[in-house]
């Protein structure tokens, strides 16, 4: 974030900072940042640590703030396909890898453009659940034996992302208002066709991988590469934000005096400087808050103090 694109604030310009766990906050810090290394290790109290070492920035770039959600979902799924499971998520090919962009979602879904070719790593047996796994990036998935394994995001096809929730607008089907993952997946699932349709206009398709080495009480992996942290972690535009940088968080009705979270994921649909994604945590309880998360607020970057890192 260059000074010419923010404006400094002080921490006493940041309703609840007083209050805030800060502790919480530099441990999520410390596991990621790159440029904690270059900063005088944290000793005493955290909260005077971030004051000594950071400026609060608000970015001057336009745009309109939105603060949405996002989980890690549970879902059941087989190694193998039958007529249960019959929904696959697919490996990266290495052709897409390579060469973007690749067939776009109608091709896959419908034409069968990936079928046979070995990419299979699972398959569900909830198409909508499906869709929502690839907006979400990563996901718990439950074995008929019982076991689980994780997965997380391993490439997208290249081509533009659409929300299924403005699409869905956009044909009549829900009122702006009504948007929520809630209203969307119970449409989807009682107009199956029409659902097919309005997924398809997003073209965009998302690949996985099996995640290893993660414990029962870590979340996904983020973009950093390190587990994600329920209501500390966030998805941001890096050309904005940068990654690893700890950031103060105000939304109405769900932290409207504040909160200090670290910039450790991105997200196709995460774009500008007043955008971001909260990380809700993993199940049926993180869903309903993710889903019910759309909100206005504001997003204040602390950067490194003159003097320190870059």
């Amino acid at each position: 974030m260059s000074d010419s694109a923010a404006t400094p604030l002080r921490f006493a310009d940041l309703p609840g900072w007083p209050d805030e766990d800060h502790a919480a906050a530099l441990a999520v810090f410390s596991r990621s940042s790159a440029t904690l290394q270059d900063l005088p290790r944290p000793q005493g109290h955290a909260r005077a640590w971030f004051e000594s070492h950071f400026t609060p920035m608000l970015s001057n770039v336009g745009g309109t703030p939105l603060f949405t959600g996002y989980f890690e979902p549970i879902l059941d799924a087989a190694l193998t396909p039958d007529d249960r499971f019959r929904w696959p998520l697919y490996r990266l090919p290495a052709d897409i890898a390579e060469n973007p962009p690749g067939p776009t979602r109608a091709q896959i879904d419908r034409l069968g453009a990936l079928a046979g070719k070995g990419l299979e790593l699972c398959w569900l047996d909830d198409p909508v659940a499906a869709f929502f796994l690839h907006v979400q990036g990563s996901g718990r998935l439950r074995l008929p034996d019982g076991s689980t394994f994780r997965v997380g995001f391993a490439g997208k096809t290249g081509h533009s992302y659409r929300s299924l929730g403005a699409e869905l607008v956009a044909r009549g089907a829900l009122a702006p208002g009504q948007v929520t993952a809630d209203t969307i997946a119970d449409w989807a699932r009682r107009h199956p066709d029409a659902a097919r349709d309005a997924m398809e206009a997003n073209a965009s398709y998302v690949f996985f991988r099996q995640l290893d080495g993660l414990g029962e009480e870590d979340g996904p992996l983020g973009a950093l590469g390190v587990p994600l942290t329920p209501d500390r972690s966030v998805a941001v535009d890096p050309a904005h934000v940068p990654l690893g940088a700890p950031v103060w968080i105000e939304v109405p009705g769900y932290a409207p005096r504040g909160r200090l979270m670290v910039a450790q994921d991105i997200g196709g649909a995460i774009k500008g400087a007043q955008r971001a994604d909260i990380f809700c945590g993993t199940g049926a309880k993180a869903g309903a808050v993710a889903g019910g998360l759309r909100q206005t607020g504001r997003m204040i970057v602390l950067v490194p103090q003159a003097g320190g890192p870059a």
